[in-house]
C-alpha cells in the first residue's frame, strides 16, 4: 500500500483537502489525509471490512506507533472527509495518459475517445438509496448509472458522471461535452443516435464515428467511390457507411449482420470506409474499462454505502483508484517503446487481442499529430516520478487535399451496396506482427491457447485507395 503515496503524494492530498475545505480543524488521531488513503484502500480491497482494510493499509508500518481505530471511528472518518475531496482528486488525476508517440492512441491527427454507459452497478437496498436511485432492478438492488468518456488507446478516464438510471445515457453524456476538444474523434454505439446529441458534439469541434439505429432513414445525397454516401442529419452533413459482417464459429455456426456507421469525416479518399469500420471496433476498449471496474476492482460485489452521500464518495474513490492503476499500466507500457498500453491488462472476453492490432494497422499512412503533453499530463507524470522526456513537437504532413470523389449526386441516387466481410474462428496461440507496423500483438497465455480467436479473411483491396483492406468488425462469437 506504500505505492499509493508515490502515486498520490501527501502534498496533493493536502492541497485537495484545503481546496474543498475538508481539512480537519484540530489535531486528530485519524486526520483527513489518512481518510483519503483509507477510501482508496477500501475500494482496493472490497472483499473485507473496515478493520481488515485498515490492517492492510498499515501493514508496512509495524515499526511505528499506529493507532488501532474501531469500525465506528473509521465510519466517522468517512463522513468527516465527505465526497468533495474524492471528486476533486479524480478531476485532478483524470485525463488522457498517452504520450504523443504511444502506439494505438491516435487515428491520423485525432485522439480516439468514446462515450459509453454502465447501468449494472448495484447499491445496497436501503430506504435512502431507493429514494435516490428508484426501486430495485431485476437483480433486487437499486442500480447506479455510470457514464464515462474514455481514451480508447489507454482506457484512461477523461471524465465521469453518475446517478439514477432514469436520465438516460445521452443526458449524462451531455454533462461531459465540455471535455471534448477539436483534436478528438468520438466513438459511440447506437444508444447515442440522436439529432440533438450529434449536433452538440459536432459543435465542440470534435469529429464523430458512431453507429446508427436500424430504424433511422437517411437520404442519399451523393454516393462515394468507397461505397459510402453523403447524407444529412438535421442541419449537419454526415457520411454513412454500411458494412455486412459475417462471423463463422468453430462449430460451423455463422452470424451475419449489417452495421451502419455515421461520421463527420466526409472525405472518402482520406478516410476510406474500410479503415473507419476497422477503427470503430476500438470502441470495445470501453467495455474492457467497465469490465475492469466491475469485475477486476469491485470483484462483482455491490457497493458498500447505504446512503446517497456515501455512494457518491465511494464511486469517486473507485474511479480515482481505477485511474491510478491505469496510470501505472501506461507508464509500464511506455517504458518499453512500441508497446500498446491496452496490452498491460487481461483482455475482456469480448475483445480478442488479434482485433486490436488489426484496427491500429489501418491508421492512415501520413505521420500522426505530435504535440507537447498538456500541463496536467506533465504534472501527473511528475507526481508519479516518471522521469521521461516528452516527445518534441512536430508538424503534421497530411496528404494533399482531395475531393470526396462523388460519383452520383441528388436525392434519387441509388443506394450503395454494403461492404462485405467475413470472420472465421480457429485456435490462435499467437498472432503475427501487424502488417505495416512494428507493433506485435500481446503474448498469448495458456488460457488464450485454449480459446478460438476470430481472424480476418484475406480480401482484395478496397477501391479508391491502393493497399487498403476492406472493412472488418470486432464482433466475436
Amino acid at each position: 500500500m506504500g505505492e499509493l503515496t508515490a502515486l498520490v503524494p501527501f502534498e496533493l492530498v493536502d492541497a485537495v483537502l484545503e481546496e474543498t475545505r475538508g481539512m480537519q480543524r484540530r489535531l486528530r488521531a485519524l486526520p483527513s489525509r489518512v481518510g483519503v488513503y483509507f477510501l482508496l484502500a477500501m475500494c482496493l480491497f472490497p472483499e473485507v471490512g473496515y478493520l481488515l482494510v485498515w490492517q492492510k493499509l498499515t501493514a508496512s508500518l509495524s515499526a511505528l506507533p499506529v493507532v488501532t481505530p474501531t469500525t465506528k471511528a473509521l465510519r466517522d472518518l468517512r463522513r468527516r472527509v465527505g465526497g468533495a475531496p474524492m471528486r476533486r482528486l479524480f478531476e485532478v488525476l483524470s485525463g488522457p495518459l498517452a504520450q504523443p508517440a504511444t502506439p494505438g492512441v491516435r487515428f491520423g491527427t485525432y485522439r480516439t475517445v468514446s462515450f459509453d454507459g454502465c447501468s449494472s452497478l448495484k447499491a445496497p437496498d436501503t430506504v435512502r438509496n431507493r429514494a435516490w436511485l428508484g426501486s430495485p432492478g431485476h437483480g433486487g438492488y437499486p442500480l447506479l448509472e455510470l457514464m464515462t468518456l474514455v481514451e480508447t488507446g489507454t482506457r484512461a478516464l477523461i471524465g465521469a458522471v453518475f446517478g439514477p438510471t432514469g436520465e438516460g445515457e445521452s443526458g449524462y453524456a451531455r454533462r461531459l461535452l465540455h471535455l471534448l476538444t477539436p483534436d478528438m474523434l468520438v466513438l459511440w454505439d447506437k444508444g447515442f443516435d440522436g439529432n440533438a446529441f450529434l449536433a452538440q458534439v459536432s459543435a465542440t469541434g470534435a469529429q464523430v464515428l458512431g453507429r446508427l439505429r436500424s430504424n433511422r432513414r437517411t437520404p442519399i445525397l451523393a454516393t462515394l467511390t468507397d461505397g459510402s454516401y453523403l447524407s444529412m442529419i438535421g442541419s449537419l452533413q454526415i457520411r454513412v457507411i454500411e458494412a455486412r459482417i459475417t462471423v463463422a464459429c468453430a462449430d460451423g455456426t455463422t452470424f451475419t449482420g449489417t452495421y451502419r456507421l455515421v461520421t463527420t469525416l466526409t472525405d472518402a479518399r482520406r478516410y476510406p470506409a474500410a479503415t473507419l469500420v476497422r477503427l470503430y471496433h476500438q470502441r470495445w476498449e470501453h467495455e474492457s474499462t467497465y469490465y475492469a471496474l466491475r469485475h477486476t476492482i469491485m470483484q462483482g460485489r455491490i457497493l458498500r454505502s447505504g446512503d446517497p452521500a456515501g455512494l457518491e464518495q465511494e464511486m469517486w474513490s473507485v474511479l480515482t483508484l481505477y485511474q491510478l492503476l491505469r496510470s501505472v499500466m501506461v507508464d509500464a507500457a511506455e517504458s518499453r517503446p512500441g508497446t500498446d498500453p491496452t496490452a498491460a491488462a487481461s483482455p475482456s472476453p469480448c475483445i480478442p487481442p488479434a482485433t486490436w492490432s488489426s484496427a491500429r494497422a489501418t491508421t492512415p499512412a501520413w505521420p500522426p499529430a505530435w504535440s507537447q503533453p498538456s500541463d496536467a499530463v506533465s504534472w501527473r507524470r511528475c507526481c508519479h516520478h516518471a522521469a521521461r522526456a516528452s516527445a518534441p513537437a512536430r508538424s503534421n504532413h497530411p496528404p494533399p487535399a482531395t475531393t470526396n470523389g462523388s460519383t452520383t449526386a441528388g436525392p434519387t441516387a441509388a443506394a450503395p451496396s454494403p461492404t462485405s466481410t467475413s470472420l472465421s474462428c480457429h485456435p490462435r496461440p499467437r498472432c503475427p506482427p501487424c502488417p505495416g507496423t512494428n507493433d506485435p500483438c500481446p503474448p498469448a497465455t495458456a488460457a488464450d491457447n485454449n480459446r478460438s480467436w476470430p481472424s480476418f479473411t484475406k480480401t482484395p483491396p478496397a477501391p479508391g485507395r491502393p493497399g487498403t483492406s476492406p472493412a472488418t468488425s470486432v464482433m466475436s462469437p
